[in-house]
């Protein structure tokens, strides 16, 4: 049987660093495209990379962007639940299980990140364009890397088998 953990600092929360992390440079990496690329602006770095602005009115791999302006409404309420359940569960778990914190806090900074894009602009900005011959990935950002690599996180944290949490050593 689990018991939270007396305060703050013995919780999952006292990873939130990693979700601010993600979030700035989520939030930097975006303004410095805004300040510095016109729309579909493209610089080729490598034969199969371009750092290329586009808009993104939907959510993964442009999913409902053709909806009419319902969706930053939904993925906003998405973003904000997830948010608040996932800090909730850091709260409630010890700061030694540092997979599930850490990979909590990505999809956190992630979700955050795009959410202060869909609440300013109405659309989430990206330009991390991978392609290979004339097939493009679709174009994402550090938001979108933190919430992957977070569910990834989540999704093989599932399929280890229970571990209790390292004791710590003060």
């Amino acid at each position: 049987m689990s018991t939270v953990p007396l305060t703050w600092k013995d919780s999952g929360l006292r990873w939130y660093w990693v979700a601010a992390l993600v979030f700035l440079a989520d939030q930097l990496s975006k303004q410095w495209v805004l300040s510095n690329f016109e729309l579909y602006e493209s610089i080729q770095l490598l034969p199969f990379f371009n750092f290329t602005y586009v808009r993104n009115y939907g959510a993964a791999f442009s999913f409902l962007s053709e909806a009419g302006g319902w969706q930053r409404w939904l993925f906003t309420i998405i973003a904000v639940g997830f948010s608040t359940l996932l800090t909730i569960w850091l709260r409630k778990q010890s700061y030694s299980l540092w997979r599930s914190n850490l990979a909590f806090t990505l999809v956190i900074g992630g979700a955050l990140g795009n959410l202060v894009d869909r609440l300013m602009h109405g659309f989430v900005i990206d330009f991390v364009d991978f392609y290979w011959n004339t097939s493009h990935y679709p174009a994402f950002n550090i938001a979108d890397a933190g919430i992957f690599i977070g569910a990834v996180l989540i999704i093989w944290e599932s399929f280890r088998p229970d571990a209790k949490p390292s004791k710590e050593q003060d």
